[in-house]
């Protein structure tokens, strides 16, 4: 059973970019399990000074980081860049050493946030994960007044998430394969 971590980048109760992962946890595969992690808001503001004794709360987002196989990230644009939840989170994974090379997908949940979804991409990249292109999509979500029901009751955002969520798997198990040949155990 591959492990995908969610993280939402919005706080609001009624977000979007939250409902396009919990719709995506009820789409996944059978031999993918989807958790949202809920407690991005908990994290403190990121200050190198609390490395040294993280907060309960970044200890169990470490924890959460570590054990996932995979991390699929949903974040709105907030004037033409990334909102400050998400910054933090990633800004504790910096110096993660478990967070390096670790697959992850991007949806974005409208067309026009290509700012932050752009930015969101660059500060991955330069954090060393592994952006799974074929799993990192565009959901015309924006304007469509979907629920997370009315996702999964869509058929064609439906069949994207499940797309993505697939390809997500394919890369993961593709990149265990080729790590085991490459260097298998003694």
């Amino acid at each position: 059973m591959m492990k995908v971590l969610a993280l939402s980048g919005s706080l609001r109760a009624v977000s979007v970019n939250s409902a396009l992962l919990r719709a995506a946890a009820r789409l996944a595969p059978a031999n993918v399990s989807v958790a949202v992690f809920s407690g991005l808001g908990e994290l403190p503001l990121f200050n190198p000074d609390g490395e040294a004794c993280p907060h309960a709360s970044v200890i169990r987002f470490f924890t959460e980081v570590a054990q996932a196989d995979a991390l699929l990230i949903a974040s709105p644009e907030y004037a033409h860049g990334v909102t400050g939840t998400i910054k933090n989170a990633l800004d504790w994974l910096v110096g993660y050493e478990p967070f390096a090379f670790k697959p992850v997908a991007v949806l974005n949940a409208s067309p026009r946030a290509h700012h932050a979804d752009a930015a969101l991409r660059e500060t991955l990249k330069t954090m060393a994960a592994v952006i799974i292109e074929p799993a990192s999509i565009t959901v015309p979500l924006l304007g469509a007044g979907l629920d997370e029901d009315g996702m999964v009751s869509t058929p064609a955002i439906a069949a994207a998430i499940q797309e993505a969520l697939v390809a997500l798997y394919d890369a993961v198990v593709l990149n265990k394969t080729t790590a085991a040949a490459t260097f298998p155990l003694a």
